[in-house]
């Protein structure tokens, strides 16, 4: 009996000692020192790649598992931002033309008061016809008047004995974009309007642009070229190098102004011997910026 017992706590022990070993060989770990005990290969010897530097400082390797060394420790390095490296000659240029107006842009309207819709609105159709009849028999186009707004708008009250608010009329309001070509005549036509409108019209602002603007952007960008050719040139003397070919070039702005100089024109319709309302168009620039770099040769 004892012979039997002895003979099952051997064989109980060889099999602890058997599970031990095979628990041991495969869950291997690398060392910190990047070499697994079990195979003896960078990483573990799983043939993933392992970016390594040596422990004594040296310049660093990338191993896949076919090349033992030891004396290696794992690490990750550090992320590096590669900007677009500028080289050559950068340079921007302006160009500008001073164009006088000839196209003015006016903004009209009428707005009458009264105590119903009807009222109001009879009385800001009469104003507007009387406005736009003006217009055409002084040389404007049809296609050259255009609605902008149209609003009618109760008026309120505050009823302070009810505690609540109380309409007490409407107001009509219509207003109109007018392209005027006669720079000269401009003065006499606004007093013309405003005495067909009487004390219904509004003028509310007067602009000045030019009818073509292409024309002076196309001018203004040769000078801009021209501006940016030059300061490369003079860049390359003064630093001793030979201006190479031109890599890039860019239009970086523009600026084709419309002039409001006159929101508030005072009309003078006092009577026959007044002079005309005197609006001057003055002058507007035209700009145009562009970037353009240049090699080294």
């Amino acid at each position: 009996m004892f012979g039997k017992r002895l003979l099952i706590l051997i064989a109980l022990l060889g099999t602890l000692a058997l599970g031990a070993a095979c628990t041991q060989a495969v869950g291997s770990t690398p060392t910190p020192g990047g070499i697994s005990p079990a195979t003896g290969l960078p990483g573990g010897g799983t043939g993933q790649p392992v970016i390594g530097a040596p422990a004594d400082g040296g310049s660093s390797q990338q191993f896949t598992g076919s090349s033992p060394s030891s004396g290696y420790t794992t690490f990750a390095p550090q992320s590096q931002s590669y900007g677009t490296q500028q080289s050559g000659i950068w340079v921007s240029g302006s160009g500008r033309v001073v164009v006088t107006p000839d196209l003015a842009l006016l903004s009209l309207a009428v707005q009458s008061r009264a105590k119903t819709v009807q009222q109001a609105r009879d009385q800001a159709a009469t104003a507007m016809d009387q406005v736009m009849t003006v217009l055409t028999k002084n040389g404007i186009q049809k296609k050259d008047i255009q609605t902008q707004y149209f609003n009618i708008q109760p008026e309120y009250v505050w009823n302070d004995f009810a505690k609540r608010q109380e309409i007490t009329g409407y107001v009509v309001t219509n207003s109109i974009s007018v392209k005027a070509r006669d720079m000269e005549g401009l003065g006499v036509l606004v007093d013309k309007v405003a005495d067909a409108g009487g004390d219904l019209v509004r003028v509310n602002n007067i602009s000045f642009t030019t009818e073509d603007p292409d024309k002076y952007s196309a001018q203004a960008r040769e000078a801009a070229v021209k501006d940016a050719m030059a300061k490369a040139q003079q860049f390359a003397k003064l630093t001793g190098v030979t201006l190479g070919k031109l890599v890039y070039i860019a239009e970086t702005g523009s600026n084709v102004p419309i002039v409001r100089d006159y929101a508030e024109a005072k009309m003078l319709t006092a009577g026959a011997a007044a002079p005309p309302t005197p609006i001057s168009p003055g002058e507007i620039d035209v700009t145009i910026s562009v970037q353009a770099v240049f090699g080294i040769e």
